[in-house]
């Protein structure tokens, strides 16, 4: 009997690790997401010495710096004199991160996440040679547009990163880190990701000297780490609202007529007095807020009302629950 039960768990385990998915689309996904990462590095922060953290932010000041290191190299390394190649530079921090990954998430996680830094590699160095045939080097020029640059190529970048986190892929470098923070904290991405990245984005300041950079650079890992979330959870268009009253039923009754909406009603306890209460819980629309107000006010004046914002609300009446990846 033990041993069918140990089996059972097993089996309950392994489908909880290993979900149904759609590997194309995911690889698709991670494929494209890697690309468009890619052109965020090339056309927005490389040109203007932005620092993005990460090992690609790393890659950036290196690729800088070693222009003047390897300007006397013979001619037959003539291709170094344009500085590391960010995209090999990137591939060498990753290993090593790469097998945190494997570690920390599987065999599941192990083959996108060589799909995606490779990717991204192979397309920052192919954008790379793209910049010195067509000799555009940057979408967004001159000194006056850096901070054009910073906010585009956050954009960019956070859509690039938000497909391939989607279709559960990591780009080794920070985001595994960040993912593991996650995991541990359960901190959303964006927020791990920019505590991590400011320290690189710090480094920058002495390996250019100018304190312009690392500023620009932390407004872009900032905007970007938003954008990342913006991206996967969704604009925050609805709103959970929790409401004690001494009229519980005739409020129901309004969300469900008026509002359209359903609820819950959850048993509660007064700290003060010791009186069970009917607590309503419900999720309305944005646009819904003001109405909602207007009826428990007409109700219940009293009434202690709780109003949060809901990054992700999956099932009946919304999204469903299996389009949460």
């Amino acid at each position: 009997m033990n041993v069918q039960i140990k089996k059972g768990v097993k089996l309950l385990m392994s489908k909880d690790k290993m979900p149904q998915r759609n590997t194309a689309k995911d690889y698709f996904m991670i494929v494209l997401g890697s690309l468009i990462v890619a052109v965020a590095y090339v056309y927005f922060f490389t040109p203007h010495k932005i620092v993005p953290g990460g090992v690609y932010g790393i890659s950036i000041m290196l690729h800088h710096l070693s222009q003047e290191w390897f300007v006397n190299v013979p001619d037959s390394w003539e291709w170094l004199r344009g500085g590391l190649p960010i995209g090999m530079t990137s591939l060498c921090f990753n290993i090593p991160l790469v097998i945190i990954a494997f570690k920390m998430f599987g065999n599941s996680y192990l083959v996108r996440t060589i799909v995606t830094f490779v990717s991204t590699a192979a397309f920052t160095d192919m954008l790379s040679a793209l910049q010195r045939m067509t000799g555009v080097y940057a979408l967004v020029e001159g000194e006056n547009d850096l901070l054009l640059s910073c906010l585009f190529g956050s954009t960019v970048f956070g859509l690039g990163v938000a497909m391939v986190l989607k279709a559960k892929g990591t780009n080794a470098g920070t985001d595994v880190l960040a993912k593991v923070a996650t995991k541990l904290t359960h901190i959303p991405v964006g927020y791990t990701i920019i505590a991590i990245d400011s320290i690189i984005v710090l480094m920058s300041f002495f390996a250019f000297g100018e304190l312009r950079i690392p500023m620009y650079s932390l407004f872009t890992v900032i905007v970007y780490g938003k954008m990342v979330d913006v991206f996967m959870q969704g604009l925050q268009l609805n709103k959970a609202v929790f409401i004690i009253s001494d009229h519980p039923d005739e409020i129901s009754r309004r969300i469900l007529t008026e509002l359209n909406r359903g609820g819950t009603f959850i048993k509660g306890l007064g700290m003060y007095q010791g009186v069970e209460k009917k607590i309503i819980y419900t999720v309305i629309e944005n646009k819904q807020v003001v109405t909602l107000r207007e009826h428990v006010q007409a109700i219940d004046p009293k009434a202690f009302v709780t109003i949060l914002n809901a990054n992700e609300i999956l099932g009946a009446g919304f999204k469903p629950i299996d389009e949460k990846d």
